[in-house]
């Protein structure tokens, strides 16, 4: 079993930055890749970025390419996403998911995941 929580949204002007944290606590944490994913009002969950068990490969959602960083700690307990140069459309629920992973890849699906933190709301007024 893994436990997640998130911590770091809040209100932002376009253009500036925030730092999302996403703290996993459980077993073999070293063994969990972790993503992050979105929700707007109205929409689906949406893949943001993601990061492998090892933190050595990394993946992103092309609308966030360039401006968000996605990194996690030695220990690999706690996972950050750097967000720069936030936009209005970056508004939403960011959800950090972990998964038990026997590859080296991140994964990219929502329903890759098994574990859900319960979510940190970021706006971005324009």
């Amino acid at each position: 079993q893994v436990q997640l929580e998130e911590s770091g949204g809040g209100l932002v002007q376009a253009g500036g930055s925030l730092r999302l944290s996403c703290a996993a606590s459980g077993r073999s944490l070293g063994s969990i890749a972790m993503g992050w994913f979105r929700q707007a009002p109205g929409k689906e969950r949406e893949f943001v970025a993601a990061i492998s068990k090892s933190g050595s490969t990394t993946a992103y959602a092309d609308s966030v390419k360039g401006r968000f960083t996605i990194s996690r700690d030695n220990a690999g307990n706690t996972v950050y996403l750097q967000m720069n140069t936030l936009k209005s459309e970056d508004t939403a629920v960011y959800y950090c998911g972990a998964r038990y992973s026997s590859s080296f890849y991140p994964y990219t699906v929502k329903d890759d995941y098994t574990y859900w933190g319960q979510g940190t709301q970021v706006t971005a007024s324009s």
